[in-house]
């Protein structure tokens, strides 16, 4: 700690913010869960038994934590400032020679550990406790992964050759799967081929389906009618005439993988970057529009950086005059203009993905203005 904190009065900011934090968020995150479980008993019948509902409901914390730490940062930080402030320890402090700038710097060596613990939490913790939560509910429940379509999930892929194989040509393959019951098992599959001027070439019917290892689907009983159009005189009067094959099974190469159908049947807030990262590519290299993912993506890429915009917004507090009065009304009005900053930060995405605003500009406004509403805030307390 003393090379992260050389310095005796940083030491000290850190280990007050640093217990604070850790009671707010143990408050805060046992706060959300007693209303998670509120929620989840509706659920409980038959071989979903309460402890299996308790179960899910704790496998479900980490990603609650992910959401709650800049909260639980700021009230921890304003509380201990407020403290400082009261027992006039800021003041000596300030008579040491600790400016705003230093203690801006201070609080960016605090919001380190807790910015590298936020994305432990969301990037690696939380979405596998959040799939083995949503596993142990399903199955428990016999149910299986759908999308919110009643058709199932759609996906586009590459086109390639007739038997499913060989290099990308121009065209487009349209997939409907019903229901994922595993990560690697389909079902009630669906497959629509057109070439590059959008005729259609084939479709595609199987039952099951499953991926294999190698990198192919391998679909079972499945049944293939082919079009092909005969050539007539008038251009505008086409004859089509179809061909139907059964197959007992069929093997296709193709870039849907198993992890990005399950990429499908999650909230892009609930995936972790990397994940977010394939997602966006796949859908870019398939010409679909990614805008809400790219928001998504950069706001992910930007949230730990919101800690340490948190504890900036506290630190005006440090320089309140207790003899003054309405210190209490200040520090509530600190928390609710944290708050706030969730409150903006995702009403300007749904006002950026409205208005196809750049991505990066969108995810980034609200913790910049936040800073500088830091910063406006700091300089006006500190001539005070």
């Amino acid at each position: 700690m003393k090379y992260i904190f050389p310095y005796i009065y940083e030491r000290y900011l850190a280990r007050q913010i640093y217990a604070a934090f850790g009671f707010i968020l143990f408050a805060l995150v046992a706060l959300f869960l007693f209303f998670d479980i509120l929620s989840e008993l509706s659920s409980i019948k038959g071989a979903y038994t309460l402890p299996l509902a308790l179960l899910h409901v704790l496998l479900r914390a980490p990603s609650r934590i992910s959401e709650i730490i800049p909260i639980a940062g700021l009230i921890g930080s304003i509380y201990v400032f407020a403290m400082l402030a009261s027992q006039s320890e800021f003041t000596i402090l300030r008579i040491a020679g600790l400016d705003a700038k230093r203690g801006l710097i201070t609080l960016a060596k605090i919001s380190l550990p807790l910015i590298l613990f936020t994305l432990m939490i969301s990037e690696w913790v939380g979405p596998y406790t959040e799939n083995l939560s949503e596993k142990i509910r399903m199955k428990a429940l016999g149910s299986s992964y759908t999308s919110q379509f009643k058709t199932g999930i759609w996906v586009k892929d590459r086109l390639r050759d007739e038997d499913g194989s060989g290099p990308v040509r121009p065209g487009v393959r349209y997939v409907n799967v019903g229901k994922v019951e595993k990560d690697n098992e389909i079902f009630n599959i669906r497959m629509y081929e057109f070439d590059a001027a959008y005729h259609l070439l084939s479709i595609r019917v199987a039952a099951t389906g499953r991926f294999d290892q190698s990198g192919t689907w391998i679909l079972d009983n499945a049944t293939e009618t082919r079009f092909t159009e005969t050539k007539q005189s008038d251009p505008l009067n086409p004859v089509y005439s179809a061909q139907t094959f059964t197959h007992p099974i069929i093997t296709l190469e193709s870039e849907v993988t198993p992890k990005i159908l399950s990429v499908l049947l999650v909230s892009p807030e609930k995936m972790s970057i990397m994940s977010l990262g394939r997602f966006i590519a796949h859908l870019q290299e398939n010409k679909q529009d990614a805008q809400l993912q790219l928001i998504t993506f950069w706001k992910k890429v930007i949230y730990p950086l919101t800690i340490f915009v948190m504890l900036s917004l506290a630190l005006p507090f440090a320089y309140l005059k207790v003899r003054a009065g309405g210190v209490g009304i200040k520090v509530f009005g600190g928390i609710m203009l944290g708050m706030s900053f969730q409150l903006f930060n995702s009403l300007f995405s749904n006002v950026g993905l409205l208005g196809s605003w750049p991505s990066l500009l969108t995810a980034l406004t609200p913790p910049l203005l936040y800073f500088l509403l830091a910063i406006f805030g700091l300089r006006w307390v500190s001539k005070a």
